[in-house]
């Protein structure tokens, strides 16, 4: 079932909001007593010009086959020798929305920018800007960047943890590139996750229309504040949409957007344990209700906050504060979306019985990484390092993990970003950081098989 939720979700360019709504009966602030019609326009003609439209520029390598990469394959068929790498440009129209008028700051989707090598962002009002990207967070597909504050117009930001189900939201951005384009609806379900959708998930559900083009775009409430950065929709079979999109919510996306402008980077909540889901067979096993679920701790990291705070193998974790659990995943993608000091209180059932243990979570560390630029020229630009336990890929891909490269730099004109996974260096396994450097030191050229965005290719740096 699992699996076909996660081939259901589509990722697109694009969001907006439409659901025919009832809105004669609602008690608008504007209406008067002169029989006007019900109407949105006040609010937005307040909210349209802090929505942008973002077209993005990136040349992307077409990939041969390995095949023809290989020097003796070549030699036996009598090819020519490779000449430069081909390379073909693409194009990408998404949305976003201007935050901070006096910096510029203008919020969107990874998604929309991260392979971007120019970003050209367009105003309500005709205008144009070349925009430069100040931070990204692949794991909650935020991204935040910068234009000429110039005479901008920005949205306030809303408490998203106050939504109820019901409420009614309107959803602003640039659908299939037509302009600029408003939809509305209502909050249909909220803290989705387990949709395979990114890293870290606590979506906003809505019964939006949504179409390509809309990502990044701002789904906000009839006061006219932000409550969400619209992200994709739930397609069975790409059927198209059915009235089911998702919306990171404004309060998750400002503590990224925080953490991007303070660090460059997001530095995750950790506790230190490594789990597994509660089966039928492994909750008779350990006294638990059959249905209950939770996730079973195998392993606590020494010196953690797990290890301070009592907890223990074979302790089953069945809420954080207070807000129960359905798998390990749900564990770790409520531990990833903490702040970094935040105490917490676990339920946990041992030996049968209930207990409430308090941790504190702490940053999660980083494995040694290095800059491999003087390893190998055309990796320099980029930094690799062991893939972390607190990262979504731990446990599941063998490799190791580039945790960011330069925009320009040889790393990134081969095709290299940030967040990729390297499984293989000319075709031989990568287990470790120190093992890749001695698999790519004095070659001529690197063949490294990648997994991106859960999808393997394969990149020839020569």
């Amino acid at each position: 079932m699992m699996n076909k939720l996660k081939s259901a979700v589509v990722w697109l360019a694009g969001i907006t909001l439409l659901t025919q709504v009832a809105v004669a009966a609602l008690p608008f602030p504007w209406l008067g007593d002169d029989n006007q019609m019900p109407t949105l326009a006040p609010m937005l003609d307040q909210s349209k010009p802090a929505v942008v439209n973002i077209a993005t520029r990136s040349e992307v390598r077409i990939q041969d086959n390995p095949l023809l990469n290989d020097p003796f394959f070549r030699r036996f068929f009598n090819l020519p020798e490779q000449q430069q790498p081909r390379t073909r440009q693409a194009q990408s129209l998404g949305s976003g929305v201007i935050v901070n008028a006096k910096e510029g700051l203008v919020l969107t989707n990874n998604h929309v920018i991260q392979r971007a090598d120019e970003i050209t962002v367009s105003l309500h009002d005709g205008r144009s800007f070349q925009a430069e990207v100040v931070g990204s967070d692949p794991a909650t597909d935020v991204a935040v960047i910068r234009i000429p504050p110039e005479n901008l117009t920005a949205l306030p930001l809303a408490d998203s943890d106050s939504l109820r189900v019901g409420d009614f939201v309107v959803a602003i951005g640039n659908p299939f590139g037509l302009g600029q384009t408003v939809t509305s609806g209502i909050v249909s379900a909220l803290g989705r996750s387990g949709l395979g959708l990114e890293g870290y998930e606590n979506f906003i559900q809505t019964d939006a229309s949504i179409n390509p083009g809309n990502s990044g775009g701002a789904l906000v409430n009839l006061r006219g504040e932000l409550v969400g950065i619209n992200t994709a929709i739930f397609s069975p079979g790409q059927t198209g949409n059915i009235g089911i999109g998702f919306a990171i919510p404004s309060n998750l996306v400002k503590q990224i957007t925080d953490q991007l402008l303070e660090h460059g980077e997001v530095r995750r909540a950790y506790l230190g344990v490594q789990m597994q889901d509660i089966t039928p067979e492994l909750a008779q096993a350990f006294g638990i209700e059959k249905n209950r679920g939770g996730a079973v701790v195998t392993n606590v990291i020494p010196g953690s906050a797990a290890e301070k705070a009592g907890l223990k193998v074979g302790d089953v974790v069945t809420a954080v504060d207070g807000v129960s659990l359905v798998n390990a995943d749900n564990l770790r993608n409520t531990i990833g979306l903490l702040m970094v000091g935040q105490t917490i209180q676990l339920e946990i059932i041992r030996d049968g019985k209930a207990q409430t243990l308090t941790a504190e979570v702490t940053e999660a560390q980083r494995s040694a990484a290095t800059q491999t630029g003087e390893v190998h020229p055309k990796l320099a630009g980029a930094t690799f390092g062991d893939i972390e336990p607190s990262s979504p890929a731990y446990g599941k891909v063998e490799g190791i993990m580039l945790y960011s490269v330069q925009r320009g730099s040889p790393s990134w004109n081969a095709g290299l970003r940030s967040y990729d996974i390297v499984t293989s260096v000319n075709r031989q396994p990568v287990n470790n950081l120190e093992q890749f450097k001695q698999m790519v030191t004095n070659q001529p050229e690197l063949l490294l098989n990648i997994v991106r965005e859960n999808q393997a290719m394969f990149l020839l740096l020569r």
